[in-house]
């Protein structure tokens, strides 16, 4: 896995992107950045309500992310948690920085649910994870990523990524 490399960890919210993206980072020695982080206030207004977001909500979280990754492409690669449930929404990274790679970090929901009710501190409220679930579109074959489960600690989590991503 050359680190001149952008990946994308991506997957449902409470999946444990942004650890597993940290973690992942460190590994790799590469910068980190949190796709929450490029989301407009009136986004996080609307989930922080339990509203889901729609295309038109995601097109300038989309640009914004797109831009990093097509940055950190010409400079030494890097990492960005971004959930990019959708086809459509890969294809636009992809569309700027050819060479992105996905981490898609699966797991069963009712895992997935607990963690969300423990975590504190976040915008998402547990009841969006139903909407996130009915909008991903998992990984095609055509699509340069793998899939890890999310079963474990972020460690071993972290440890699956490392070993499926050297198989790319």
């Amino acid at each position: 896995m050359g680190s001149q490399r952008v990946i994308v960890v991506m997957g449902v919210t409470g999946t444990g992107k942004t650890t597993v993206g940290r973690l992942l980072a460190e590994a790799l020695g590469l910068p980190y950045a949190e796709g929450d982080a490029f989301h407009p206030a009136a986004n996080v207004a609307k989930m922080s309500a339990g509203i889901p977001l729609d295309d038109e909500d995601r097109g300038p979280w989309l640009d914004a992310v797109g831009e990093w990754v097509h940055d950190r492409a010409g400079h030494g690669g890097g990492v960005v948690a971004a959930s990019c449930l959708k086809r459509a929404y890969r294809d636009r990274l992809r569309a700027a920085t050819p060479g992105v790679v996905f981490v898609r970090l699966t797991g069963e929901r009712a895992l997935i649910e607990e963690r969300m009710r423990s975590r504190t501190g976040h915008f998402m409220p547990a009841t969006l994870l139903d909407s996130q679930f009915a909008t991903l579109e998992p990984l095609r074959p055509d699509e340069p990523g793998v899939a890890v489960d999310v079963d474990g600690t972020p460690e071993e989590i972290t440890a699956r990524a490392l070993t499926a991503l050297r198989g790319l």
